[in-house]
């Protein structure tokens, strides 16, 4: 537990490169604290007035106390906050506790996950080099690196989520990334990240891992030797849907050697506000995963019986093509998101006509938020082939098997038989539109 000596834990040892500056304090923890009691009391100690609540700081800049003070903490000599472009309190209470969660040494906060990507590529890579990409990661995710860095001389082979073969016969000598989504969205398809890592290491490249469905409170991808974690803080870290955030975690060296400087200059950072409402988030993120990944294991076992579902992608169900390694890596939960195939949707004859069953299905409900959102404690449900990965080529949608008929359901918090009736309207009268 936290020691409690009036609101003054002792400083940490620094870490990585930066060890000889002086460094801010820390809270002390026992060695053998629990991630969530991290969630709650990780942080920077409290200010003189001694608040229990962590404070929200809204300013742009802060007051040095005299110009040589000033010149140290620019120079980077001195950790302390600069301006909010790239140091901030509350900011930085939020890196060090989704850091604390994770298991690394540090993270760094931006201001959505894809901002967060898009840091990561700008901080490690340069023009000549090569990234090996699974093709089942978020659409965007493919966009960013397909288009938008191709523009600047990053090539990058985008191979199958599971094959590990095709990994590794698509690394080259310029290779120094690869990149992998676990669960990926929508397919939720599990990658092995300890096989992963020992290819990337073995061949001199990292792996980063975008962590978003499981989030450090089922999945911490360090423990399997990745290098950087990735998160879109907008899903689960939040959790109730309110503000945009992402983060890197990784090494101190990573952290503040390569990435802090991008950040300075190029200046995608979270806001303070959005960064005290996802700090507040993660309080509660082992409570919320662990009740709405059970309320997903329920939804998905009844969309697998019931007779006008085709299939279910859920890594908790044994039918899932990745359930034993799922369970190992994410301790033993399958998520919150479930995806499927409507009976209807994929008996019909074209795309079109498998579409519009898929949209009937998300039509007929009146409980869940038809929106492409996902991690709230309220439940969405989204068209995959028209939303997230609607920008995508039609071969891209293909090779990453988001078909016209693909329903994608991240299951909140409300009653579970409440979530099975409203998907129920929709897929019980399915058979009547399938004619």
């Amino acid at each position: 537990m936290a020691t409690k000596d009036n609101n003054e834990p002792k400083a940490a040892p620094a870490l990585g490169k930066a060890a000889g500056k002086k460094r801010l304090p820390r809270k002390e923890f026992s060695p053998d604290v629990r991630l969530e009691t991290l969630a709650v009391r990780e942080g920077l100690p409290a200010s003189q007035w001694g608040e229990n609540s962590e404070a929200l700081f809204l300013t742009s800049s802060f007051v040095h106390p005299d110009a040589a003070t000033a010149a140290a903490r620019f120079a980077n000599e001195e950790e302390s906050f600069v301006y909010s472009r790239f140091t901030n309190p509350t900011t930085m209470m939020f890196e060090r506790r989704l850091a604390a969660l994770e298991g690394t040494e540090a993270a760094i906060a931006t201001s959505s996950g894809m901002s967060a990507i898009l840091l990561m590529i700008m901080g490690l890579l340069k023009a000549g080099d090569h990234v090996v990409c699974s093709r089942s990661v978020f659409g965007a995710t493919i966009t960013l690196f397909d288009r938008e860095f191709g523009k600047f001389g990053v090539q990058t082979t985008f191979v199958s989520q599971t094959d590990l073969n095709e990994w590794r016969d698509a690394i080259r000598p310029n290779t120094k990334l690869l990149f992998a989504e676990t669960p990926s969205n929508p397919l939720t398809e599990v990658c092995d990240i300890r096989a992963l890592a020992e290819l990337a290491h073995a061949n001199g490249a990292l792996l980063a891992v975008d962590n978003c469905f499981c989030s450090p409170a089922l999945q911490q991808p360090v423990k399997l030797g990745a290098d950087l974690i990735i998160h879109s803080g907008t899903k689960y870290l939040d959790g109730q849907g309110r503000v945009l955030a992402g983060a890197i975690c990784g090494s101190e060296d990573l952290v503040n050697g390569t990435f802090m400087p991008v950040m300075r200059g190029a200046g995608m950072s979270l806001s303070p506000f959005n960064a005290w409402v996802v700090l507040k988030g993660l309080e509660t993120l082992s409570i919320r995963m662990a009740a709405q990944s059970a309320n997903a294991l329920q939804l998905a076992t009844w969309l697998e019986a019931h007779p006008q579902v085709e299939r279910v992608y859920y890594p908790g169900l044994k039918s899932h093509p990745q359930y034993a390694l799922a369970m190992q890596q994410q301790n033993g939960s399958g998520g919150a998101v479930v995806s499927f195939v409507a009976r209807g949707a994929r008996g019909l004859a074209t795309p079109e006509a498998s579409r519009q069953a898929a949209f009937h299905v998300i039509d007929q409900t009146r409980l869940c938020s038809i929106t492409a959102n996902l991690g709230d404690t309220k439940t969405t449900i989204t068209h995959p082939g028209t939303t997230s990965h609607g920008r995508l080529k039609e071969e891209q949608r293909q090779a990453a098997g988001v078909t016209q008929g693909l329903i994608r359901v991240s299951v909140g918090l409300e009653h579970i038989e409440d979530l099975k009736a409203d998907l129920a309207r929709g897929l019980d009268s399915l058979a009547s539109i399938a004619q």
